[in-house]
């Protein structure tokens, strides 16, 4: 699009408008030559696969040294797997764990795990970030200024994509390794167009997105927290949050601001509606192996971002084929305990000798296939 005219560039944007053509799927666009090519490290046996093109779509031309990403195939077995962090009681990553330290219940039954190994893969997220007109655009300019910041987390080999949404979800950015794009792009948005703040129907259409995505996934949502119109209801996401295996982790933009509500004297009927939706956020969080922060300055957010990246950089992935094989459909609770190899809890201390408690962030369970015997969601 460089040689395009403006005219002509505004007469595609309003026809792509018009015909609303929806997006299957993420795919991996090539990095623009400005910036030289970006390229995903050569896979090799067992290696963790980059995010693929979307279904049915081919894979963008090669320009230049620019390299495709690659493919994987999946082996279908009954087998789940399940993303494991484990900190201290004060937030720091424990690294350095045996399988032998991990024991996996499956609805109350002890599991054998098959596989165990720490996370390699570079970091696969999508930063889903509420693009609103309420407020007067002030929850906007505050998701793209903390937003923008995580992109200096990232590393050169981690994929990033970004979606906004108002009334409905748009990938803005497809998954690039190119942060620099993604910045100039969350520089250049505008004003919102829109009112509404569908957050249930943005996460779930980005787990849709993601299914069929390669590598290590996980979702950033920055988000007030508030849902205005959203087509899905909150069982609703709350159900689809129960057959996914990607990470949730949130991030609140108006804590102070309703701190600083309830200090004027705001109803309680608006005070109930901001803890409902923080409740929401948390579950979604937990439920997934995440984690939902609320900072009130903006001091907070880099060390936010640095916790987050070290959560993803330093999991353990856990397999295990489960006693119960029916394929009934049914959700399966998960209790994933660090513990010794004798299976007494995990010792513990600070430098001090004091014991401290071990904490353990995983999915909560998963819902298992039916029919044909598949991996397990």
């Amino acid at each position: 699009m460089r040689n395009c005219t403006p005219v002509r560039v505004v007469f595609l944007v309003v026809l792509a408008g018009l015909l609303a053509i929806p997006f299957q799927s993420f795919s991996m666009p090539p990095a623009p030559q400005e910036s030289g090519p970006q390229t995903p490290p050569p896979a090799a046996p067992g290696d963790q696969q980059v995010p693929p093109p979307a279904q049915g779509q081919a894979p963008a031309g090669n320009k230049g040294d620019q390299k495709k990403p690659s493919y994987s195939i999946q082996v279908e077995s009954n087998v789940v797997n399940v993303d494991v962090v484990v900190t201290d009681q004060n937030g720091d990553v424990l690294t350095g764990l045996k399988r032998e330290n991990f024991r996996v219940l499956d609805d109350g039954q002890a599991q054998v795990i098959t596989n165990f190994g720490p996370t390699e893969a570079p970091i696969t997220v999508a930063m889903v970030m509420e693009y609103s007109a309420l407020s007067y655009n002030y929850f906007a300019a505050k998701a793209t200024y903390w937003g923008s910041d995580f992109l200096n987390h990232l590393n050169k080999q981690d994929w990033v994509a970004l979606v906004t949404y108002s009334m409905k979800p748009t990938v803005q950015v497809d998954f690039t390794q190119n942060k620099d794009e993604v910045y100039r792009t969350m520089r250049s948005l505008g004003f919102p167009d829109f009112h509404e703040a569908n957050m249930f129907d943005a996460l779930i259409d980005t787990l849709d997105r993601l299914q069929d995505v390669k590598g290590k996934k996980s979702v950033l949502l920055i988000t007030t927290g508030k849902d205005t119109f959203s087509k899905h209801t909150l069982d609703q996401t709350y159900k689809r949050l129960k057959q996914t295996d990607i990470s949730v982790f949130c991030l609140a933009l108006a804590e102070v601001e309703n701190v600083l509500a309830d200090a004027r004297g705001r109803s309680g009927a608006q005070n109930i509606a901001y803890l409902q939706s923080k409740n929401e956020l948390e579950n979604f969080s937990k439920q997934t192996g995440g984690y939902a922060w609320f900072p009130r300055f903006d001091g907070e957010i880099p060390e936010i971002f640095q916790t987050m990246a070290a959560f993803l950089r330093n999991q353990y992935t856990i397999s295990f084929a489960p006693s119960n094989s029916a394929h009934d459909g049914k959700y399966h609770k998960l209790k994933i305990d660090v513990v010794e190899p004798d299976g007494s809890p995990l010792n513990l201390t600070n430098k001090k000798g004091k014991r401290m408690k071990a904490q353990v962030y995983a999915r909560e369970g998963y819902t298992a296939m039916t029919g044909q015997v598949g991996d397990l969601k």
